[in-house]
């Protein structure tokens, strides 16, 4: 017979509680492991190019030095690459929101022939890598006369198959006695959708966008494809002119990035709350 110790209480009898969750304890090294590069790169965006290259790399700058904000923020095609990534940007959102709300509500609660052929078919697209895609969509954007211009950035991104997907998924865990009540009120399907449904879909709303905004805004390779001209570039492909063949100016290039990692890591931070709930909800019902 085994004689189990009771737990540690305070003198006055309560049991003894840690002012934070066990969980902090594991979770907060990780945390700082995972922030290490971005801390690095904050700090390298105020070293000199002699400090970057320096070895061994010196892990703290000596003083401020902001001759790479200058460098980027004074080059005269930095504003037009920002401003094109984010027309880019903000269209792939608006547009996954309007079109993977359309898909998904119609995957979710309309019963047509083939739907479960085409769903399969549409997730199967997901597993395809976009490197045996990049050659026919440049061929197609050729056709349409969009590549060099933003369009050739802005078509393939419309609609996803994952915003599809991850509102289908959201939109099943809803209850369906509010829209049979709209319904019966004599509300179309489209009303239905945009007046009730999506008023409660905001935390999918919210990762659809904020992940989309992510993948269009850090996207390199494709607009390194379509796009010729330095006036169509977005701010990842204009990054890649500070780096020369025999000399690279570091500190430019570390600040231009700190510059493009604000915007996303801001969006994140205030949909984090969101991201989480949605990432939950999605996935109760299949």
């Amino acid at each position: 017979m085994t004689v189990t110790a009771p737990p540690a209480t305070r003198p006055g009898g309560r049991r003894a509680r840690l002012p934070f969750s066990p969980w902090h304890l594991l979770l907060a090294p990780l945390a700082l492991v995972f922030a290490i590069p971005l801390i690095w790169l904050l700090l390298s965006s105020v070293m000199t190019d002699a400090e970057i290259n320096r070895f061994p790399p010196a892990l703290w700058p000596s003083g401020i030095d902001l001759g790479g904000y200058r460098y980027v923020l004074g080059n005269a095609m930095f504003p037009r690459w920002f401003l094109n990534s984010l027309i880019v940007s903000v269209v792939a959102v608006a547009s996954n929101l309007v079109f993977g709300a359309l898909g998904g509500y119609a995957f979710a609660r309309m019963r047509f022939a083939g739907s479960k052929l085409l769903m399969g078919l549409m997730l199967a697209t997901m597993a395809i890598p976009f490197q045996l895609t990049m050659i026919p969509t440049f061929l197609v954007m050729k056709r349409l006369g969009l590549i060099d211009t933003l369009g050739a950035l802005i078509v393939p991104s419309l609609v996803t198959p994952f915003a599809v997907f991850l509102l289908r998924q959201f939109f099943l865990s809803l209850p369906r006695e509010l829209e049979e009540a709209a319904w019966m009120d004599g509300c179309s399907r489209l009303r239905v959708l945009f007046l009730i449904v999506l008023p409660m879909s905001r935390p999918a709303l919210s990762t659809v966008a904020v992940l989309t905004f992510l993948t269009t805004w850090n996207d390199l390779t494709w607009p390194l494809i379509a796009i010729n001209h330095d006036t169509q570039y977005t701010l990842q492909l204009g990054l890649t002119t500070f780096q020369g063949l025999h000399h690279t100016k570091w500190s430019a290039v570390m600040a231009g990035n700190v510059i493009t990692v604000l915007p996303v890591l801001l969006a994140f931070l205030f949909a984090q709350k969101s991201f989480v709930q949605s990432i939950t909800s999605s996935g109760l019902k299949g």
